[in-house]
């Protein structure tokens, strides 16, 4: 694909174009929805420039899936501004194969982690309150797939696929505060701001 001009004034009065050529108003369900895939790949990218907490094997192994995961995002997003009677020939579309790979992932960080025996909280390290930012932000795409999908059609391996990355995001912003060797930052259901003194 070749952009040869970056602003085309198509969308000045509030449409935008879908991958068949249609236009829809820019706040249509479906933009919502790849418009926070988008945003989500966004914040992978955060997730990618701060590894330095990360020992050199595992910084290598989470770099790799990071972008892995990245390109799956930029293929789902054009699956979700592809009316499905639209598809092109090769047109590469999630799978199952792609959701079974993410809970490979989750296995392998599972295996260094204990329990869970506290709810924990963001933060501790960057890369943990990125990986929940992630986290949140692919639970909201979720929410906004599943509305779509009850109005149109979808592959249906997009929503196992954005379910199981949203559970990788969670291990992994445990497994990284478990590498950087900091202590998970757990919820106190009797602190608030109520118990503050001044």
């Amino acid at each position: 694909m070749r952009i040869v001009k970056v602003y085309t004034k198509t969308g000045d009065k509030g449409t935008t174009g879908l991958a068949d050529g249609s236009r829809v108003p820019k706040d249509d369900l479906r933009i919502e929805c790849y418009g926070t895939i988008d945003e989500l790949n966004s914040i992978l990218g955060i997730c990618r420039q701060n590894l330095e907490e990360m020992p050199k094997k595992e910084k290598t192994i989470l770099d790799s899936w990071i972008y892995s995961i990245q390109n799956d995002l930029f293929n789902l997003g054009a699956d979700l501004a592809t009316p499905l009677s639209s598809r092109w020939k090769n047109m590469i579309v999630l799978n199952e194969v792609d959701t079974s790979q993410l809970e490979k992932m989750i296995d392998y960080c599972q295996n260094i982690l204990e329990p869970l025996q506290e709810f924990v909280l963001p933060g501790g390290t960057n890369l943990n309150s990125y990986f929940h930012l992630a986290r949140t932000v692919c639970r909201r795409a979720e929410r906004l797939i599943v509305s779509f999908s009850m109005e149109k059609e979808i592959n249906p391996n997009i929503l196992p696929y954005i379910n199981r990355l949203s559970d990788l995001f969670f291990v992994l912003s445990r497994w990284v505060q478990k590498l950087a060797k900091s202590n998970e930052v757990t919820w106190d259901k009797n602190s608030g701001v109520r118990t503050i003194e001044f």
